[in-house]
């Protein structure tokens, strides 16, 4: 719906909506190492698309094949349906935006911004148009003549960004654009950039390591984890519903407590926690009764108790951490297992009477196999 929407607002603009982008069983290989494989990924047009994961997953390599600037070893990479394997970078209509900018020192801003234009053939008064076009759409229509060692970082990345768009990409790419930038200008500029997307109705690809700028930005997450998509879903999704251990892990804050399975029935299973609790869950597939688990629960989906329950275990609380409008607690069960449980701030202090802990009524935990 929403890159329909994008398309619809491009199209009443006269400009051309953005492509789908399909991945096709991709493979990289450096040396004997596969950085990517077998990543297949299917894009929509319009759709804001974050590849996630932890330095060295492949994530930066998959974007450079997407852009013509690696060779994979096998797979393909289809725009709207075409495959552009053949194609070199500079005929594949792909705007990118890398982490340290790329801007050539000795240019002014607006000969940055006109370096594309020129490089395609293009002279005169619509390199100039265009030029002029788009330093307004990144409201740096004042800075044409300036140098980027004149530029605070937030600008010099606006003028990365319009360079992207000038050459009026079909699908954009983003390496890392935010990771040199503060906190607040980075919020600043993802927003920036997320109206930019939405405006323009590009087909964008984000490469970042930083989950909370790809729950924010991204219609769908590829979590990726060495050379392997783990997971392509939605930001919601892969928070509330992980499908592997390591999206769960790797996405937001969980705690992992140990048990095993007790019984199972039509539609739930009943876990016994090593910390000393009974719990009723739904029924997952995949596992059987006897089976040693790890239920994974985040930590505003445990809540202290003064009494004790079949469905609480005894916990020995720890420090407690003030953030925002919320408090962190940390607590260790009688099994060793460190916990961290978040509550609002007014809530009643951990005390001697709230020695108790158990699921809070929204609560969605996973269960997950354990190696025994």
């Amino acid at each position: 719906m929403q890159s329909s929407l994008n398309n619809d607002a491009a199209a009443a603009a006269g400009r051309p909506p953005g492509r789908t982008l399909d991945v096709e069983d991709l493979m990289v290989r450096y040396g004997t190492s596969l950085a990517v494989d077998g990543v297949t990924l299917s894009i929509e047009s319009g759709e804001v698309v974050a590849l996630l994961g932890p330095s060295g997953c492949g994530k930066t390599t998959l974007l450079r094949v997407i852009a013509g600037f690696v060779r994979q070893a096998s797979g393909r990479v289809r725009v709207d349906g075409a495959t552009i394997d053949h194609l070199p970078a500079n005929r594949r209509n792909i705007g990118i935006v890398f982490q340290n900018y790329a801007l050539f020192p000795h240019m002014t801003v607006a000969e940055n911004v006109a370096y594309g234009l020129r490089a395609r053939g293009l002279r005169g008064p619509e390199v100039k148009a265009r030029v002029s076009r788009f330093l307004d759409t990144v409201q740096l229509g004042a800075f044409h003549d300036r140098l980027p060692r004149q530029l605070s970082g937030g600008q010099q990345q606006r003028v990365a960004i319009a360079r992207a768009l000038a050459v009026e990409p079909s699908i954009l790419l983003l390496d890392e654009p935010f990771a040199a930038l503060d906190r607040n200008l980075r919020l600043d500029m993802q927003i920036e950039v997320k109206r930019l997307q939405r405006t323009l109705g590009l087909t964008t690809i984000l490469v970042t390591h930083d989950q909370d700028e790809a729950m924010s930005v991204a219609d769908r997450i590829a979590v990726m984890n060495k050379g392997k998509v783990e997971q392509f879903d939605t930001p919601v999704a892969i928070y509330d519903q992980p499908r592997t251990l390591f999206v769960n892990s790797f996405i937001g804050t969980t705690n992992l407590l140990p048990g095993k399975v007790a019984a199972r029935e039509t539609r739930d299973v009943v876990v016994t926690l090593d910390a000393g609790a009974t719990l009723r869950l739904p029924v997952q597939d995949g596992l059987a009764v006897g089976q040693p688990v790890l239920l994974s629960v985040r930590p505003e989906q445990l809540a202290l108790a003064a009494d004790a329950r079949p469905d609480t275990w005894r916990v020995e609380p720890g420090l407690s951490l003030p953030l925002g409008g919320q408090l962190v607690h940390e607590a260790r069960t009688t099994d060793g297992t460190a916990l961290k449980i978040v509550e609002p701030r007014l809530a009643a202090p951990v005390g001697l009477g709230r020695l108790h802990c158990g699921l809070a009524p929204d609560a969605r935990p996973t269960l997950f196999p354990r190696a025994t």
